[in-house]
């Protein structure tokens, strides 16, 4: 008894050692001067990072934060996807649903696709399908676009307000719907629901995140303030952890096992997973106010976080300080 005793306390002293341990410093900003509109998605592409900010997006080096392109005069840009066995990138342009179609070698434009609906938001390409899908959080569907032809192929109904996607590199393609409270799983070769998993009582989920491993699902939840992990392939919820108010993006680290979520209000949460099923919060790290989106550099452990500083009434983007903050997790 006492030898079981003394290895629960091992046990239990090195989970809190670990928790301690488990740190995220600030080592840098990247200063993006042009422009004082809204941001939005980041995306990070092998020594990259894309990032959107109202009528453009900015490529950086990831080392120095250089910028090497600029994509300007867009309509509402939102997120950012690319199929590189296609040498192309696209981005959504929300206010005209238009998606910008540029080549990876040298970021020239290619064409500028128009598609159904009304305000295109996230996007993402799915290397099993190899196809684009595009959300439209203003009519409640999903476009399908064929990166090798540039033409729209399908059109998914999904209701509600899309939101962040995901997928699991196997067929399965999720989403966030922020005004259901559900997240909905689409079968990629088909492009046809093949479930809808409820998320309540959590409501408003934004941002989406998937450990393709071992099927788990991390869906943050607005209104609600919390981080719901669910089993990809069940829908059931296994956990729920509190976070920051105003979230919108969570990225997962799988060589760290950590889950971060980047708050509206001026922080991330950060979630160790102990196992597929069992999570904490290990640290919460004070950032910015209105720093809501994240982006992963899976090869470094870097995390990104994009925004700008406020005027006096705390909504107005100061002109001149917009940029990107840069994290290292240890």
């Amino acid at each position: 008894m006492k030898k079981l005793c003394s290895l629960i306390m091992l046990l239990a002293c090195t989970c809190q050692l670990f928790a301690q341990s488990t740190v995220v410093n600030a080592v840098g900003r990247f200063s993006i001067p042009n422009g004082n509109e809204k941001w939005d998605y980041m995306l990070v592409h092998k020594q990259q990072l894309f990032v959107s900010h109202g009528d453009r997006v900015h490529v950086l080096n990831l080392a120095d934060g250089r910028q090497i392109a600029e994509f300007d005069s867009l309509n509402g840009v939102h997120g950012i996807a690319i199929a590189e066995p296609f040498g192309k990138g696209f981005i959504t342009n929300g206010v005209k649903n238009e998606i910008t179609i540029f080549k990876l070698a040298d970021f020239s434009k290619i064409a500028t696709l128009a598609i159904p609906g009304k305000k295109a938001d996230a996007i993402l390409y799915d290397t099993y399908s190899k196809r684009i899908f595009v959300f439209n959080n203003g009519s409640g569907d999903a476009i399908v676009i064929d990166p090798k032809t540039n033409q729209v192929i399908g059109q998914i109904t999904m209701g509600g307000a899309p939101e962040f996607g995901a997928t699991n590199l196997r067929g399965s393609i999720y989403n966030n719907n922020e005004e259901s409270n559900v997240v909905i799983e689409i079968d990629a070769k088909t492009m046809s629901i093949r479930n809808r998993f409820s998320l309540a009582p959590n409501e408003v989920p934004t941002g989406l995140a998937i450990d393709i491993n071992n099927d788990r699902l991390f869906s943050v939840c607005r209104k609600s303030k919390t981080l719901v992990v669910l089993d990809a392939r069940t829908g059931k919820i296994v956990s729920t952890l509190p976070i920051g108010a105003g979230v919108d993006g969570v990225i997962y680290d799988a060589s760290k096992k950590l889950i971060v979520t980047s708050n509206g209000e001026g922080n991330a949460t950060l979630v160790r997973q102990i196992t597929p099923d069992q999570y904490e919060v290990v640290q919460t790290l004070e950032t910015a106010k209105g720093q809501k989106t994240i982006a992963l550099d899976a090869l470094s452990n870097k995390i990104f976080f994009s925004g700008a500083n406020y005027l006096e009434d705390g909504k107005t983007p100061a002109p001149g300080t917009f940029g990107v903050s840069v994290y290292q997790l240890k």
